[in-house]
């Protein structure tokens, strides 16, 4: 496998992403690295890198490159953004860098960085309307989308570094700072034109160090179960109180809070003003954190350069084929059981009465139900759970992995632990868990009638009368076992949906 190397040199922070290349334009992050140089710092002095920012840069790009040929890179992309893009220096500081490192920087254009962040989330969020903020360290990127489509986007020349030392030197309290900032970002909004007509239903995405550093603080505040921060949701009332928090604190006192980055914590109630700001700007409450921005950009125009003119049709679909491959899933395998937990949700409705949406859920767990046999065979229906709830998924909602983490690993109705359950109220309910044992029997059913793995049965139609289901199934050559491993399960079918199965 081809392994790749993607290097971001922010004006805060360095990192490094290394990925090994699957088949068909899918890719795994297999190991990173950050490290906070802050290429930026003091250049608003004069335009120049200073010198000990630059010795601090080269010994970071080191460490990463030793990285890099430990783990057999064959390819190293090297992106620097908006403080090697300003400098005065930049020429001298490039040549230095490659002489030290071998590394050769590629310095982005504004408009290709904003377009590199654009590509991250929209080939990993279901977000059909929304306007992307991050906030960086020497520069602050505006697109907004509708329909999957870019319509506009937005370059200022500052960010959470540079707004941190415009009013730093002035004996301001942390509350006045961001009492300017937000004054001043404020201000350099109101000079965007497109910005002023945003539609309500927009929904705003964060990217970047400081709305993760968002994030892992509300998490913890609020004891929220998952550890994933792709798709969190920050809602209103949790960022100002967040924000508040920040604003009363002194910078040894904010390094000590739980979830902030200590290369981060100086500029991080700048960066939360700015946040605030744009809020009260575009009159929108809630946050949808992304993990994806720029890197994940510039992966997919690599791994799959389709993306260079349109992003990824199905978010979704795409993100469970890499973890099918990834897990070494039989294909075929897998594609018959979701075609025939598709087609039994379908014919059962009736039963069930579950919304469309639901479906979504029934997906993740029919393609990655078999995934936990990388672990161990036995009991691999506990894996496949434990692999759903932690892996990277894309386009979908943490409540639904949630719901597809326990339909996969709790097919029989006496399997769902109360213990384990009650872990994730804050998402789910008792009604919720009678949906995943439903959903549970579904995805039994479909995976016995792919026993043997060959799609011996091929489409199904059930008949509901009185109290049977007859279950009538078309076949391509023999079925038997097929037909024996579904028999299996009208035992669970009937306890769960009260209603006895005849499978024909």
């Amino acid at each position: 496998m081809e392994k790749i190397a993607i290097i971001d040199l922010g004006s805060n922070t360095a990192r490094l992403l290394i990925v090994e290349i699957l088949n068909d334009g899918h890719f795994v992050i297999i190991d990173q690295l950050k490290e906070s140089p802050r290429i930026g710092e003091g250049m608003e002095q004069d335009g120049f890198l200073k010198p000990s920012r630059i010795r601090a840069t080269i010994e970071t790009l080191k460490t990463f490159k030793k990285l890099c040929d430990s783990s057999s890179v064959s390819n190293v992309i090297a992106l620097a953004t908006a403080a090697v893009r300003k400098a005065k220096n930049q020429r001298s500081f490039l040549d230095e860098v490659f002489s030290a490192t071998g590394i050769k920087l590629r310095v982005l254009s504004a408009e290709d960085e904003a377009i590199g962040v654009y590509k991250g989330v929209i080939n990993t969020m279901d977000i059909p309307k929304g306007i992307i903020l991050e906030i960086g360290g020497g520069s602050t990127k505006i697109v907004q989308y509708n329909r999957r489509n870019l319509l506009n986007f937005e370059t200022l020349p500052f960010g959470a570094i540079t707004l941190t030392e415009m009013f730093a030197g002035q004996g301001l309290t942390t509350e006045q700072v961001a009492q300017k900032v937000e004054e001043f970002f404020t201000e350099k909004l109101s000079e965007i034109e497109w910005l002023k007509d945003v539609d309500p239903e927009t929904q705003l995405i964060g990217v970047g160090g400081s709305f993760r550093n968002l994030c892992r603080i509300t998490k913890l505040m609020k004891k929220y179960p998952l550890r994933t921060i792709h798709n969190y949701v920050v809602e209103g009332e949790d960022f100002d109180h967040t924000y508040s928090l920040l604003k009363s604190l002194d910078i040894d006192r904010t390094k000590r809070l739980k979830g902030i980055s200590s290369g981060r914590a100086d500029i991080l109630p700048s960066a939360f003003a700015a946040i605030n700001a744009f809020k009260k700007f575009v009159n929108i409450n809630n946050i949808t954190i992304s993990a994806s921005g720029l890197r994940t950009g510039q992966l997919f125009n690599y791994a799959l350069p389709s993306t260079l003119d349109k992003p990824v049709s199905d978010v979704l679909t795409y993100s469970l084929l890499t973890l099918v491959e990834k897990y070494g899933c039989d294909l075929k395998h897998t594609e018959n059981v979701v075609n025939l937990s598709i087609q039994l949700f379908k014919q059962l409705r009736v039963l069930h009465k579950f919304p469309r949406q639901y479906l979504r859920i029934l997906k993740v767990a029919a393609y990655l139900h078999e995934s936990g046999k990388s672990i161990q065979y036995y009991n691999y229906q506990k894996h496949s759970g434990y692999i759903i709830l932690n892996s990277t998924l894309y386009g979908i909602s943490h409540r639904d992995l949630v719901m597809a983490s326990f339909v996969t690993a709790n097919t029989a109705i006496e399997d769902i632990n109360p213990l384990d359950w009650a872990r994730y109220s804050c998402f789910v309910n008792d009604e919720d868990a009678e949906a995943v044992k439903k959903m549970g029997i579904i995805l039994r059913l479909a995976e016995a009638l792919d026993r043997s793995g060959v799609g011996s049965v091929a489409n199904i139609n059930c008949d509901i009368l009185g109290d049977s289901v007859i279950m009538k199934t078309e076949t391509v050559g023999d079925a038997t076992l097929e037909k024996a491993a579904a028999n299996e399960i009208s035992a669970d079918f009937r306890r769960v949906f009260k209603k006895n199965l005849e499978i024909l």
